[in-house]
């Protein structure tokens, strides 16, 4: 299943805010689009935002009304900056726009300027597919044989350009014979899990039970999980990481209970410039995400709202950070470089 598609200079994504009940794929040719969709939630995961980013910034320099390159140069940067203004939290984006900003710089004609900027769009995706490939293998390598896999949110090839990451690490372990059963939390307040997960799962014929994110706690102290993995929107250099919201309880369960916990995500998410998570901005979303369900409120008038997108999660409660170089464990230094020091 690809989400994300570019065929013939037009963008195409799966509207993820309309699953499980229909599956809509939009196509556009306007980056203002592409950056709606991602603010939207329409297009989300860290590796999915990146691309689609690259994407939207391509589409802003082949308009038809562009005349010279220095149209096209003012009409990037100021695609650049707005899709820089989606998600703050999901490194991938910034490096994509980075990537895309950097190979527009040489281009001496508007010839050359489209074909460098789309080229490295579609060298991004490409390299995300490959990516998610190894994470699934490395990862898959971890799970002991005959276990039940607990995940949080969604890390499928709905977040990804790939199979994705945690999931796809999960489905190559079923596919291998590992893992047996999968438990997906709902992953409140937008149920990621149950909307988004649940349904990857169940078309790849994986066995999935799907569970309220406060039931975590009892299941794996019954000893029914043997192994945790989740993906990531940004990894610090000391192997901090921002996930999703309900991560860091679910990792300090799965610590107490002495479960595995690993991290999937490809070397793109870790920021060089974020020493420890303490310097991981966290994305607070709008209120109605908390006070409503389906559209119909849920909390009385006056009542204030905490909802941050993301928590951060301790090194310490981190088994191992899986990636398409290999798997990287406590200490996490070699994060800051190019090769892992694990197995």
């Amino acid at each position: 299943m690809q989400a994300i598609d570019w065929n013939n200079n037009v963008f195409s994504f799966l509207d993820q805010t309309l699953l499980p009940h229909e599956e809509r794929f939009r196509d556009t040719t306007d980056y203002r689009v592409v950056a709606e969709a991602i603010r939207s939630l329409r297009v989300r995961g860290a590796p999915a935002i990146g691309i689609a980013a690259a994407y939207g910034a391509a589409l802003s320099i082949l308009s038809p009304a562009l005349a010279d390159t220095r149209d096209a140069r003012h009409a990037l940067d100021e695609a650049l900056a707005v899709l820089a203004g989606t998600r703050p939290t999901a490194v991938n984006l910034f490096h994509a726009l980075d990537r895309i900003r950097r190979s527009a710089r040489n281009a001496a004609s508007l010839q050359e300027l489209r074909a460098s900027v789309v080229a490295e769009a579609v060298a991004i995706h490409q390299e995300d597919i490959a990516s998610c490939l190894a994470i699934a293998v490395n990862g898959a390598a971890l799970l002991p044989d005959s276990c039940s896999v607990l995940t949080h949110c969604n890390a499928g090839a709905l977040a990804t350009g790939g199979v994705g990451t945690a999931l796809g690490v999960i489905i190559e372990g079923y596919r291998q014979g590992k893992v047996r059963r999968v438990f997906a939390d709902e992953t409140r307040p937008l149920l990621q899990g149950s909307r988004l997960t649940a349904w990857e799962l169940t078309r790849a014929g994986v066995p999935v039970a799907l569970l309220t994110d406060s039931s975590a706690g009892s299941l794996l102290s019954r000893g029914a999980v043997q192994a945790v993995v989740v993906g990531a929107d940004r990894i610090a250099l000391n192997g901090d990481v921002a996930n999703k919201v309900g991560t860091y309880p679910l990792a300090v369960l799965a610590h107490r209970h002495a479960v595995p916990f690993y991290v999937a995500a490809p070397r793109s998410t870790v920021d060089r410039s974020a020493r420890s998570g303490n310097e991981i901005p966290i994305e607070e979303r709008d209120p109605s995400e908390v006070l409503e369900v389906a559209g119909r409120r849920m909390a009385p008038e006056g009542v204030d709202v905490y909802a941050p997108a993301f928590d951060v999660t301790p090194n310490e409660l981190i088994t191992a950070i899986v990636t398409e170089q290999g798997v990287y464990r406590k200490p996490f230094r070699e994060l800051a470089g190019s090769a892992p020091g694990g197995d």
